[in-house]
């Protein structure tokens, strides 16, 4: 399989999805903008995020579903997204990539 490269932002997003899956609300686009903004201070839109979503599930990194309907919503779903095995893989290979230029820099370089 050849290396998956990704974005800033579609790193951002696909960490959001992992943790934000782990809380009973879910991954869904607006509680990732929210986690994105509080995390980044950076504002960012709700199709913004769903367009890199629907890249990274054409990707195979996420996969997704509909949620339950709520009152709340007007009945309609959300569609909840979910970190793929593949996905797990790239942000550890991510992960290990950053780590391994931090750890290049010299010491004497963060004082």
């Amino acid at each position: 399989m050849s290396r998956t490269y990704l974005g800033e932002f579609e790193e951002l997003v696909l960490l959001a999805v992992a943790l934000l899956q782990q809380r009973p609300t879910g991954a869904y686009g607006v509680s990732i903008a929210d986690e994105l903004k509080q995390r980044t201070h950076r504002t960012t839109s709700v199709t913004g995020v769903h367009v890199v979503l629907y890249r990274l599930e054409e990707k195979g990194l996420v996969g997704s579903e509909l949620g339950g309907a709520s009152i709340a919503r007007g009945g309609r779903r959300k569609r909840l997204f979910t970190l793929t095995a593949a996905g797990q893989q790239v942000l550890r290979e991510m992960r290990q990539l950053r780590i391994g230029f931090w750890e290049a820099l010299p010491t004497p370089f963060f004082s």
